[in-house]
């Protein structure tokens, strides 16, 4: 029979993705099929109209298993998610701590809180083609409504800090010490490098990193361009075939 712990969970993910009542999505930088798709909700490929995550059941499984192992396993630190829309995969984060007791750790909410900042000739190529900032009407939500929807659940509190601001400005200086779960979802390269600049030193080994875009060319180019830099080595695992994560070595 399943704990309450994984009842109370599953539950959570069906209630954060809104599969329950199957809000239609927003038509997004790459479909305009508004109709609800089970399948498309379960991979995290439509921009929900009422849901608070877009990452999916999927990936929400995998932030589950990654949450839920640094747990098992001692793992020090807090976890952040840089790029967080309307928080859902941080509310999610917050509800796992809840649900297996855990007082000391902190759940990080990195955003702009103002939508995607706008490309210029300087940034990455695919930057520019994608222009997400032109859908800044659905990606951008303000601070005071990921707060709302953070009380929503009865999880906002202080085990919850928020860090507005676009993060070339904001990490340099974030006072985070030390992350067992870092999850990335700034899509654009520029977002993924300061993200992975300024925090991964911060990893413990045994922590996890989550990159929801990976299948963008940006986000990939970023992320490979990181791990050379560093000559980190340890395997990444595909997701859902949108995003991938890795775990630092011991």
């Amino acid at each position: 029979m399943p704990s309450q712990n994984a009842l109370y969970l599953d539950l959570l993910k069906k209630v954060l993705t809104n599969t329950i009542y199957s809000d239609r999505p927003h038509p997004n930088a790459w479909q305009d099929n508004t109709d609800y798709r089970q399948a498309a909700r379960a991979k995290g490929t439509d921009w929900p109209t009422v849901a608070h995550t877009m990452i999916g059941l999927e990936r929400l499984d995998n932030l589950q298993h990654c949450v839920e192992a640094v747990l098992a396993d001692g793992v020090p630190g807090d976890f952040a998610e840089t790029g967080v829309w309307r928080g859902g995969a941080c509310i999610f984060m917050r509800a796992v701590l809840q649900a297996f007791g855990d007082t000391g750790r902190t759940v990080w909410v990195v955003d702009s809180f103002q939508g995607m900042p706008e490309s210029s000739a300087q940034d990455h190529q695919a930057d520019q083609a994608m222009a997400l900032h032109e859908y800044n009407d659905v990606l951008g939500v303000s601070l005071e409504t990921v707060r709302q929807n953070f009380a929503r659940y009865g999880l906002l509190d202080e085990q919850v800090r928020f860090l507005p601001g676009w993060f070339r400005d904001t990490l340099p200086t974030a006072p985070i010490q030390e992350l067992a779960v870092l999850r990335l979802d700034g899509d654009l390269y520029e977002s993924t490098m300061d993200s992975l600049r300024n925090l991964y030193p911060k990893l413990s080994p045994g922590g996890f990193v989550i990159i929801d875009d990976y299948f963008l060319p940006s986000c990939q180019d970023a992320v490979k361009g990181f791990r050379a830099e560093l000559g980190i080595t340890e395997p990444i695992h595909d997701i859902d075939g949108t995003g991938a994560y890795w775990r630092r070595s011991w």
